[in-house]
């Protein structure tokens, strides 16, 4: 029976999402995953608590507040200006609070995408936060390995 390694290739199901809250990711209802461990595909934490276990497996696991996606940052939290976000490609978009918006990364690397939590009242500037939405969150994380290499 083959265990999940450091640098195991998977297929899999899983849910993910805050403990007591609704799903973030969930797989099972769709197509299984594929993936490579230490790729960068699933965060470190989250690869931590899949080492170990078997092909065939079916667990939910819980990782604490941060264990999975990290502290929550406050640095990460940012207002941008409206014109910023016309000039990258928004102008006359409608933007509501929840909405995820892609933003071109300042070292040119993959794009970041930022949660919108707030606009000021002029509508002239919106406050996004770039954190994943489970960081500082205790996570619940369902996982069926159905094949490991």
């Amino acid at each position: 029976m083959n265990l999940v390694q450091a640098d195991s290739f998977l297929t899999l199901h899983y849910r993910l999402g805050a403990v007591g809250g609704e799903d973030f990711i969930n797989t099972f209802e769709d197509k299984p995953a594929t993936l490579s461990l230490g790729t960068g595909e699933l965060s470190e934490g989250l690869e931590a608590k899949l080492l170990g276990l078997a092909e065939g497996a079916h667990e939910t696991l819980t990782l604490a507040e941060g264990e999975a996606f990290g502290p929550h940052n406050p640095d990460l939290v940012q207002w941008v200006a409206r014109a910023l976000i016309d000039q990258l490609g928004g102008a006359d978009q409608a933007y509501s609070l929840g909405d995820v918006v892609q933003f071109p990364a300042p070292t040119g690397g993959p794009n970041m995408a930022g949660t919108l939590i707030d606009v000021r009242d002029d509508g002239q500037s919106l406050c996004f936060d770039f954190n994943h939405p489970l960081a500082g969150r205790a996570v619940r994380f369902e996982v069926q390995l159905i094949g490991v290499l």
